[in-house]
């Protein structure tokens, strides 16, 4: 008995040093920092840290493991690998339906109080290769005169139809400052039962009044389609890229497109299916975070391009511009057209894709994040760089100048915890390790 205790207190004194011979020599590497490379330092602590904290992550499983021994006991199962993925069943990829594709897919464009809608419509209808093929409904809320006689200013190349609900909505005291976003949600139920329930369309595109779109984006919805038909773990397809800005793409890849866990919006196509699914349940505020929840998502992913195939012009709003200023004005606009009808998607595919993504991912080389942003990296075009923790990740994604926050654990344009972006015309993966245990809801 001696002897155990003996052991134990060994193993405890021995984690309490390295702890504080640790924090010591974190106190010490941070002195005399020079702070015009502050964020460089910070992420280069914290990859030291997490190398630190992996170490007696080992030490403490083994003082555990022995200790186990001396009580004839088996280690802990924690003391084992974690899996690749959760601990999950996933349906197989396969055909929704075995019809023809639908050939009409009405564009649904969500208006309230912006007379610049005009811009989006001429914008829509500057593309657009067929009204039979791709009628435009435009849904109106608020009742604002000006607005709708815009809309009603186009006549037979829209159709305009109204939200009959103008009624304050009943919020709780604590959410008067967001009514804004009950009424939004209110209205996307509406329009979307009419597309869906009174209409009787298959599918639709759904635009935000303050968008406008790119040459190629009818043919690029047109063509993707196919792949929310026949895989099942996709449920949606954008024309949205989070990191679209033009230091983060490539600018040549306007053909480039990917799987993504995180849904963008702003502008995008959904299947009938999917609302039968959601409308049941569609939440009374909130409804894009909403969405993005594990329990709707369900392990689902979109389809995203490199270059965005929408850009939004839209400072007002309930969002009251600051996010406008601060990201979305900068994404960049596809201008390059690009063929999809005459391209051949299927690598989108599940059951393709992800072994193809893992080994681009985990085969590239990895380097340290403030190696990367310094240009120390020799050859090569591709390199991975691992965080391990939700700080580390956005230290990292603020530093790069990728987006940094999370909606229920997962970073915009993520699949597989990867955020894949360019840097200095060099491909970066901002990635888990290659044991990653899937999305922990908590990080935000």
């Amino acid at each position: 008995m001696p002897r155990k205790v003996s052991v134990a207190a060994w193993g405890a004194a021995l984690f309490i040093s390295w702890n504080a011979i640790l924090l010591l020599y974190l106190m010490s590497r941070s002195r005399g920092t020079d702070h015009s490379d502050l964020t460089a330092h910070v992420i280069q602590l914290a990859e030291e840290a997490e190398a630190e904290l992996e170490k007696q992550k080992g030490l403490l499983q083994q003082i555990h493991y022995y200790s186990g021994l001396l009580n004839h006991q088996q280690p802990p199962s924690h003391v084992r690998p974690e899996p690749i993925t959760p601990n999950m069943s996933f349906p197989s990829p396969s055909p929704v339906g075995s019809g023809p594709l639908p050939l009409v897919i009405p564009i649904l464009v969500v208006a309230c109080d912006r007379p610049s809608v005009r811009r989006c419509l001429d914008s829509l209808l500057k593309y657009r290769p067929s009204a039979e093929n791709f009628p435009i409904i435009v849904s109106q809320d608020c009742g604002h005169e000006e607005t709708s006689k815009i809309i009603d200013s186009y006549g037979d190349a829209v159709t305009h139809i109204k939200q009959p609900d103008l009624s304050e909505v009943a919020v709780p005291p604590e959410h008067r400052k967001f009514q804004g976003y009950y009424k939004i949600s209110r209205h996307y139920r509406w329009a979307l039962n009419q597309i869906f329930k009174t209409m009787g369309y298959k599918a639709a595109i759904v635009v935000e009044d303050d968008l406008e779109v790119a040459p190629d984006f009818y043919e690029y919805f047109q063509t993707t389609i196919s792949l929310l038909q026949k895989d099942r773990m996709l449920w949606c397809v954008s024309a949205w890229n989070d990191n679209g800005k033009e230091a983060l793409i490539d600018p040549g890849g306007s053909s480039l497109l990917y799987r993504s866990d995180f849904f963008p919006g702003l502008g995008w196509l959904l299947l009938q299916e999917l609302w039968e699914e959601l409308e049941p349940k569609w939440p009374s505020a909130f409804w894009d975070d909403w969405v993005r929840r594990p329990e709707q998502r369900l392990g689902r992913a979109c389809v995203r391009p490199e270059l965005s195939r929408t850009r939004t012009f839209g400072r007002k709003g309930v969002s009251q511009g600051q996010f406008f200023d601060q990201h979305l004005r900068f994404i960049k606009l596809n201008q390059d057209p690009v063929a999809f009808t005459k391209m051949d998607l299927s690598y989108l595919l599940k059951d393709t894709y992800d072994p193809w993504f893992r080994k681009q991912v985990y085969g590239a080389p990895k380097a340290r994040a403030e190696e990367v942003l310094h240009g120390q990296v020799p050859g090569g075009r591709t390199v991975r760089v691992e965080y391990t923790t939700k700080d580390t990740f956005k230290a990292m994604a603020r530093a790069f100048g990728v987006m940094e926050d999370l909606k229920s654990g997962v970073a915009r344009a993520a699949y597989k915890g990867v955020v894949s972006f360019t840097h200095r015309g060099r491909r970066v993966f901002l990635a888990p390790p290659k044991d990653w245990a899937g999305y922990d809801p908590s990080w935000t």
